[in-house]
């Protein structure tokens, strides 16, 4: 399948190329399924740039970033991690959802982010890695709302001046996504769909439901209708069904809004 270009619905497309014109590190901040991950493999694209990436999580280790000594065939070696690959070869770096990780590995993030972008290898032979001059790092963080994230401290960013806030694209806009997945010509159908998440996303964000559907339950849904399924179960299956694990209540509330919507 061929790779869809990324919709720029917001202009961040060129504030990620005048910071990195201007070797300044970003942070995009957004809930989940907001376009962030594709925001940042469509400029890389753009750039021609090798794209390294990690997503972070509780079990993200710093030997993850660093690197970790190797035992093979009696020989040990220092097999070197992503952050330190990265800098030598100055690709751009990737730190998704960075503020699901623990401490001790945002302390020695931190110490490559800083403004000599350098790093110790003490895990190894104490060398000092110092990263290219074309080395660019950009970082994705969900809200605090969030399940497992955290508050980032604040030294650290501050190592990403340039920030960019990612919501929910406008309903046209949101439109014009999913029709660049699907192939049928579904849009009424689509367009009361979207009308649906929203009215879950504005629900979810003032803690009435404890779910948001992303971008990717409306392409999920034009892929159904692509299918030959009705739009009615298409909305049960990706919207409806998902609440079920917090009760039949909860349950209950979202199938009735889907109902009122598309009908039985």
């Amino acid at each position: 399948m061929t790779e869809l270009e990324y919709l720029d619905w917001n202009n961040s497309i060129q504030i990620i190329d005048k910071a990195y014109e201007a070797s300044l590190f970003v942070i995009i901040i957004g809930p989940k399924g907001t376009g962030k991950t594709s925001l940042v493999r469509d400029f890389a694209k753009r750039k021609n740039m090798n794209l390294e990436s990690i997503n972070f999580s509780l079990r993200t280790r710093e030997s993850h970033l660093v690197g970790t000594k190797t035992l093979t065939d009696g020989t040990v070696s220092f097999e070197e991690g992503i952050l330190i690959k990265s800098m030598r070869e100055g690709d751009m770096l990737y730190l998704d959802e960075i503020n699901s990780a623990e401490a001790d590995v945002l302390l020695r993030l931190d110490e490559a982010l800083d403004d000599r972008r350098q790093i110790v290898l003490k895990e190894s032979t104490g060398e000092i890695v110092k990263a290219k001059e074309n080395w660019f790092v950009v970082a994705t963080i969900n809200p605090l709302t969030h399940s497992g994230t955290k508050e980032l401290p604040p030294q650290l960013l501050s190592r990403f001046p340039v920030r960019i806030r990612l919501e929910y694209p406008p309903e046209d806009v949101e439109l014009e996504i999913v029709k660049k997945h699907i192939s049928g010509d579904h849009e009424s159908e689509i367009i009361q769909a979207i009308k649906l998440a929203n009215t879950l996303r504005q629900a979810a964000a003032v803690e009435e439901l404890f779910y948001s559907p992303s971008l990717r339950e409306t392409i999920a849904f034009g892929k159904l209708l692509d299918r030959g399924m009705p739009s009615k179960s298409a909305a049960d299956i990706v919207f409806g069904n998902v609440y079920t694990q917090w009760g039949n209540i909860e349950y209950q509330k979202v199938s009735d809004i889907i109902t009122s919507m598309f009908g039985n």
